[in-house]
């Protein structure tokens, strides 16, 4: 057995000039396509907010505003944002807590403060109601902003959202709030401004269900050398799941205290989930990613069945679809994401701003 390390190791050890070649030539070739594509990258100060943002080229054509999960940026999208332009004038926003956008420092992190800069960017840049898509903590600001700023929503996409299960204190009953509670332990202790460390040296239970024995130890090396080749730059790394690769990315820039929020549950004050639902008018695609109950009670997925079918049972115009897939359907399965979008945001007539308040 030593023996076999031992030579594992020297074979690691030749190979690590070619590694450290790769990682200072490496470059997301999703970048270039986006770039031919005519999406670029944009910031604009709205409020007291620096929004970032990605944007592809209008042509008169409807508005999707695209709304990342939590820990991940814009870029989650890459996927399925060049195909969607074809049909779409999309915008994909870094939200506040999140990428490159910029807040103060007593910014709140909740669901009022947030969505109601995120209203306002849609009404000083975007100019138009928007189709509006959001996964997971971007599809409860969907709801926010269905609910509360009906006049700029026609119509939206609500991709494995949390509903009810992230509200206190139905979420200390889930798996996300294992992951809020180093979020928590962040603010709390001093994480020397590097999230992303201060993760993955407590998330050894995502680390053993989403990757391979060794690979936090292989990422961590990755890591150093990609920051020290690439210390300008958005943390992108080669050699692992993209799942893994676009939170790595997302949580270089994270604020912790978003999940702090939703960890002592004041994202959620004075956002009624079903009160919001309720005053929903405009049509709504409602997806359910794949979800399960562990052992122990807990919910290892977003929504269960019964938060499913309350949130449908609140809406009055809803299309609810299951797919087999994980959290981020739009990143696992983007071609399903996308027939799905388009057949809802494409079809039917959708409402006025004036018949949605």
């Amino acid at each position: 057995m030593i023996r076999l390390l031992l030579n594992l190791f020297l074979i690691i050890l030749r190979l690590m000039p070619l590694v450290i070649l790769y990682i200072a030539l490496y470059r997301n070739p999703w970048h270039l396509r986006l770039k031919k594509a005519g999406i670029t990258e944009k910031d604009v100060i709205v409020g007291d907010v620096r929004f970032h943002y990605a944007e592809s080229e209008g042509d008169g054509k409807p508005v999707l505003l695209l709304l990342h999960a939590q820990m991940l940026d814009w870029f989650s999208y890459h996927r399925v944002m060049v195909p969607l332009s074809e049909y779409y004038h999309v915008y994909s926003v870094d939200y506040p807590g999140h990428g490159k956008t910029r807040c103060p420092d007593d910014y709140e992190m909740n669901a009022e403060q947030i969505g109601s800069s995120l209203a306002q960017f849609i009404e000083e840049v975007i100019g138009e109601p928007v189709y509006v898509s959001g996964n997971s903590s971007g599809g409860l600001l969907a709801v926010w902003l269905a609910a509360n700023r009906p006049e700029w929503i026609k119509a939206a996409v609500l991709e494995d959202p949390p509903l009810f299960s992230s509200e206190y204190p139905a979420v200390r009953n889930t798996i996300a709030y294992r992951t809020f509670a180093v979020s928590e332990k962040a603010v709390r202790e001093d994480n020397e401004g590097d999230y992303v460390r201060f993760w993955m040296s407590n998330s050894s239970e995502f680390f053993r269900n989403n990757t391979f024995p060794g690979a936090r130890v292989m990422i961590g090396i990755l890591i150093s050398l990609a920051r020290m080749l690439h210390w300008q730059n958005t943390l992108e790394i080669p050699f692992v799941p993209p799942l893994v690769r676009e939170m790595i990315r997302g949580m270089d820039q994270y604020d912790p205290r978003f999940g702090k929020a939703f960890y002592d549950g004041t994202w959620n004050a004075g956002f009624d989930h079903a009160e919001a639902l309720r005053r929903i008018r405009c049509p709504v695609l409602l997806i359910q990613a794949d979800t399960s109950v562990l052992p122990d009670g807990t919910l290892n997925g977003a929504m269960s069945e019964e938060n499913a079918q309350f949130a449908c049972s609140r809406l009055q115009d809803v299309t609810f679809v299951r797919i087999h897939a994980r959290h981020v359907v739009h990143l696992e399965v983007p071609e399903e994401y996308m027939n799905r979008v388009r057949k809802f945001a494409g079809a039917g007539t959708a409402r006025t701003p004036e018949e949605n308040r």
